[in-house]
C-alpha cells in the first residue's frame, strides 16, 4: 500500500510535534512525506503535480496542527484546488474512488478538554466532520484519525511514545 502524508504546518521547522511526528516516518517504505508549506512557500499550488502524487496513493493522510479548530490555510486551498470537479468528483471525477483517506493532527490543549463538557465543548472528531464528509463526497474511505494532545505542553517521553504509535499507525 502506497501512503501519501501531506504535512500542511506553516511553521514545521518551529513545530515539536508535527516535525517529530513527520520525521519519524521519512523513509519508511511506500511512504512518501511531502511538506507543503515548503512546497508552495507562495501558496501557487501545482494542481496537476498535486493530483499526479494522489493518484499514485492508496492512501492519503492529511497532518496539520489544529489552527482556530481547523485546518491551516494552504491545507483548504490545497483541497479547493487539487480536488477538483471531473476529477475528485463529479459524474467523471473519480480519481480518489477507494482510496483511504486520514487525518493526523495536534491539538495545543489536553485531549481531556476536546469534550462536550469540557473547556473546548467539542470532540477532536466533530471539527473533522468537514474532512470527513469530503472523504465520502470523493468516495474515499475516512479511516479513524491520529490525534496528538497536549501539544504545547508534550514532554519528551510522551512525545517519543507519541511518535511510535504514529510509526504503527502509517505501517498498519
Amino acid at each position: 500500500m502506497n501512503t501519501t502524508v501531506l504535512v500542511f504546518h506553516p511553521h514545521i521547522t518551529e513545530s515539536k510535534v508535527n516535525a517529530a511526528l513527520a520525521k519519524a516516518i521519512e523513509g519508511t517504505e511506500n511512504v512518501t512525506v511531502r511538506y507543503l508549506y515548503d512546497i508552495y512557500p507562495d501558496g501557487k499550488i501545482n494542481v496537476e503535480q498535486e493530483q499526479a502524487e494522489l493518484a499514485k496513493a492508496d492512501r492519503i493522510i492529511f497532518q496539520y496542527p489544529v489552527y482556530w479548530y481547523s485546518m491551516p490555510a494552504l491545507a483548504r486551498q490545497w483541497m479547493d484546488d487539487v480536488f477538483a470537479y471531473g476529477w475528485a468528483y463529479g459524474s467523471k471525477g473519480k480519481a480518489l474512488h477507494g482510496k483511504d483517506f486520514a487525518v493526523a493532527v495536534s491539538v495545543g490543549a489536553p485531549l481531556a478538554a476536546y469534550a462536550p463538557d469540557a473547556e473546548v465543548g467539542h470532540t477532536v472528531e466533530e471539527f473533522l466532520l468537514p474532512l470527513k464528509a469530503s472523504a465520502a463526497f470523493t468516495g474515499m474511505n475516512f479511516q479513524t484519525p491520529f490525534v496528538t494532545g497536549g501539544a504545547f505542553t508534550i514532554t519528551d517521553e510522551a512525545l517519543a511514545k507519541q511518535v511510535e504509535a504514529y510509526k504503527a499507525f502509517i505501517k498498519a
